[in-house]
C-alpha cells in the first residue's frame, strides 16, 4: 500500500491509499462525511483481493456536526478534482453523504469521468432527486450496506430516476452475525462490477509457466483437509492437503491427491487405512504444520486414534476413517480412493477455505 495526494479544491491536499495492481480496473471508495478512509479499508482489502486497484480517499475535514452549503460544495468540487487527476476513469463507491457527494458532481457528466457509481445508503434528499436524471452512467443503489435499510417513497423515486439504475436492498433476514451485513454489502459490489467492470481473463496454453496454471487450478475454492496413516512405525504421520473430494455414495467413496515427493507419500502408498480430516477455521496453525516439513506435527496436538487405529484430529469439522480402495498414478500425484467405514462431523463449526493460494473465511452467510 501507498499514500498518494490529489489537489482538491481551492488547492486543499487529500490523501488516498492506493492498493492493487497497477494494471487493474481502478475503484475509488468515499466515506460517510466526517469519516475517515479506515472506514472503508476492509472492503478495500477484499477487492484488491478480486482483482482491482483501489484508491481510498480521505475526505477534507467538516466544521462541526452541521454540514454548512459551502462544505457541501467544496466536497462536491473536491471528487471532480480528483477524479479529473485520475488516469483511468474509475467505478466511484460511495457511502451515505459520500454518495450524496458522489451523486452531485457525476450528475453534469459523470460517463466522462467515472466508468460506474455505487450508492450505499445514500440519504434521498431534494439535491438528490434532480442530480438522478444527470446521471447517465450505470449506478447501482444498496440499501442495508451499513444499518437496516430504510426503504422510503423518496428512495424508491431516486431509484427510479436514474437512466441507467440497478438497486440491491440487504435482507435483515440474512443477518445472522454483525459481519453478515458487510460480507452481504461486498457480495453486491462484486457482482454490479463483475458485469460492468469485468476483469481480463490469463490464459494458460500447453507449454506455458507452470506457474500460470497453477494460480488458474488456485481460483478453484476448496476446504482443506489433513491426510493422516500410521506408518510401519505404529507413528502418526500426516499431510495437509486441499486435492480432496467425494467420489460416491454407493459404494461410500472419497479421494485425496498426493504429491509424490511429499515426505508421506510412501506411507499412503501402501497404507490399509488412512484418515481425512475436514478443518474448521481455527484449525489453520495445524493446517500450517502439516503442511512444512522437519518437525513433530502431532506434538501438542490433541488427536486419538479412530475406529481403524488412523489419527483423527479433535474438533475438526469433519474426520473420514477409509479403507484404501485403489490408488492411480497421475502425474507428479498419485490419486488415493478410500472406501469410507465411519466419518464423524459437527457441521456448526466455520470452514477452513483456501483460495488462490490465502486462507479465508466463508464469505456468505
Amino acid at each position: 500500500m501507498s499514500i498518494v495526494e490529489y489537489k482538491g479544491f481551492g488547492g486543499v491536499r487529500l490523501s488516498a491509499d492506493l492498493i492493487g495492481g497497477e494494471h487493474d480496473p481502478v475503484i475509488l471508495l468515499l466515506p460517510d462525511v466526517g469519516q475517515g478512509r479506515e472506514a472503508w479499508r476492509a472492503v478495500a482489502e477484499a477487492l484488491v483481493l478480486s482483482g482491482r486497484r483501489v484508491v481510498n480517499l480521505e475526505p477534507r475535514p467538516v466544521s462541526g456536526p452541521d454540514w454548512s452549503p459551502d462544505e457541501q460544495v467544496a466536497h462536491v468540487e473536491d471528487l471532480r478534482a480528483v477524479l479529473a487527476q485520475m488516469g483511468s476513469r474509475p467505478v466511484v463507491v460511495a457511502a451515505r453523504r459520500g454518495g450524496w457527494i458522489a451523486a452531485q458532481a457525476l450528475a453534469p457528466d459523470g460517463a466522462h469521468l467515472a466508468a460506474g457509481l455505487v450508492l450505499v445508503d445514500m440519504p434521498a434528499t431534494d439535491e438528490a432527486m434532480i442530480a438522478a436524471p444527470g446521471l447517465a452512467l450505470p449506478t447501482l443503489v444498496v440499501r442495508g450496506g451499513f444499518s437496516p435499510a430504510e426503504c422510503t417513497p423518496a428512495s424508491d423515486a431516486f431509484r427510479v430516476a436514474l437512466p441507467i439504475g440497478e438497486n440491491a436492498d440487504i435482507e435483515e433476514t440474512d443477518m445472522a452475525f454483525a459481519a453478515d451485513r458487510s460480507e452481504a454489502l461486498l457480495g453486491q459490489l462484486l457482482e454490479f462490477l463483475e458485469r460492468r467492470q469485468p476483469r481480463k481473463a490469463t490464459e494458460f496454453k500447453a507449454g506455458s509457466d507452470p506457474r500460470t496454471l497453477r494460480d488458474a487450478m488456485g481460483c478453484f475454492a476448496t476446504g482443506v483437509t489433513i491426510v493422516t496413516a500410521i506408518d510401519a512405525a505404529a507413528m502418526p504421520v500426516g499431510l495437509t492437503a486441499n486435492s480432496f473430494t467425494s467420489v460416491s455414495l454407493d459404494p461410500p467413496l472419497l479421494l485425496v491427491c498426493i504429491a509424490n515427493t511429499a515426505g508421506t507419500a510412501p506411507v499412503l502408498r501402501d497404507v490399509v487405512h488412512f484418515g481425512v480430516n475436514v478443518l474448521q477455521i481455527g484449525q489453520q496453525p495445524a493446517s500450517n504444520r502439516f503442511a512444512t516439513k522437519g518437525e513433530d506435527k502431532f506434538a501438542n496436538l490433541p488427536w486419538a486414534p479412530g475406529q481403524t487405529g488412523v489419527p483423527l484430529l479433535e474438533s475438526s469439522l469433519v474426520s473420514f476413517e477409509c479403507e484404501s480402495e485403489a490408488l492411480h498414478e497421475a502425474g507428479d500425484h498419485f490419486i488415493l480412493v478410500g472406501r469410507v467405514v465411519r466419518a464423524q462431523f459437527e457441521p456448526h463449526r466455520d470452514p477452513l477455505l483456501y483460495f488462490r493460494g490465502k486462507y479465508r473465511r466463508l464469505h456468505f452467510a
